[in-house]
């Protein structure tokens, strides 16, 4: 405000060397100290934005966004906050977990002002106070877990620091929404050692993997070559089956022909001229065996006499008359 008088002392100073101007020197005074105390007096405050408001030194009052009537020389604008979300990137720090292992932890907060009245009066700065109180809760929260534990609970322990933050950021004017880990790093024997295990066990679970196909496809192979020997013996079960019911059909056949054959034979003897035709056929058969044998064999078979040949003949016909006998019985009962 000082500044703006003096600039319009000096323009009035200024205007009264010229005579074109002289006699309205005052009147540039006046009007340079009005446009001095309007343009002190006026604040224009940008939308998501507070500014603070000092009286004689004292706190007055926050000026919300928009237009903004302040008296001059009397009040002054201390502080100027963003009430935007704003990401605050935390250190990169060192801590000991619970099995003494050294993890070197980089993570990221973001907060909000939520009073400017406290953000301004809370903490000198509340900006290196939620960074370092950050860090101390991290430090505390991951020497209470052990190595393996931190990288499974990141959530937990980005829940943890929220509330701790949110807990003390209530006093400073500002709200903690999250924290977010970005990288965990042991040492380098540690991830070596991380590296090996992690291969080891791959390497344990493909072997499971490939002995556990291994077992199924000897599984298979076993259920396929019972379930082949099965369909296999049942095929010769039914072959056989099939077989037997063959041979029993055609010995049937060749009974029923043969007992055909002899009714036939019976009946033909039966008629008139029957014996005599037997007789002769008996006789020819006769001679037929033996003309067949002087074919087929060094060796030539005769009857001792020509009588054998007319017993042999009675002989056949003996039976024959048996046989027509027994079917006349056979009819007759």
């Amino acid at each position: 405000m000082f500044t703006k008088l003096i600039i319009a002392v000096a323009i009035s100073i200024a205007a009264a060397f010229f005579p074109a101007t002289e006699r309205y020197s005052v009147w540039i005074f006046f009007i340079a100290v009005v446009v001095a105390f309007v343009v002190e007096g006026v604040r224009i405050v940008p939308q998501q934005y507070a500014y603070v408001v000092e009286r004689l030194g004292r706190f007055q009052a926050v000026l919300e966004p928009g237009l903004n009537l302040i008296i001059p020389f009397m009040d002054r604008i201390a502080y100027m906050h963003s009430l935007k979300e704003v990401p605050l990137d935390v250190p990169e720090q060192v801590c000991i977990t619970k099995d003494n292992t050294q993890l070197a932890v980089d993570g990221i907060l973001y907060y909000q002002v939520t009073d400017p009245r406290l953000a301004s009066y809370g903490s000198a700065n509340y900006i290196a106070a939620i960074s370092q109180l950050a860090q101390t809760t991290l430090r505390s929260v991951i020497g209470k877990m052990e190595l393996d534990k931190t990288f499974e609970s990141r959530e937990d322990i980005n829940r943890h620091i929220v509330a701790e933050l949110d807990e003390a950021g209530r006093n400073w004017g500002i709200k903690v929404l999250r924290y977010e880990i970005k990288s965990l790093t042991p040492p380098e024997t540690i991830l070596r050692a991380m590296q090996a295990q992690i291969t080891a066990e791959r390497e344990k679970r493909a072997l499971i993997a490939k002995s556990e196909g291994e077992r199924q496809q000897q599984i298979n192979i076993a259920d396929g070559e019972r379930q082949s020997s099965i369909l296999q013996s049942e095929g010769q079960k039914q072959a056989a089956i099939n077989k037997a019911q063959g041979e029993a059909t055609a010995i049937r056949v060749i009974a029923e022909a043969n007992a055909s054959a002899v009714r036939a034979v019976a009946e033909a003897i039966a008629d008139k001229g029957g014996m005599d035709a037997a007789n002769l056929k008996v006789a020819q058969l006769y001679i037929d065996a033996f003309a067949n044998l002087a074919k087929t064999g060094n060796t030539l078979i005769l009857p001792a006499t020509a009588s054998d040949i007319a017993g042999i003949v009675a002989t056949a016909m003996t039976v024959l008359d048996k046989t027509k006998l027994g079917q006349a019985a056979a009819k007759g009962a």
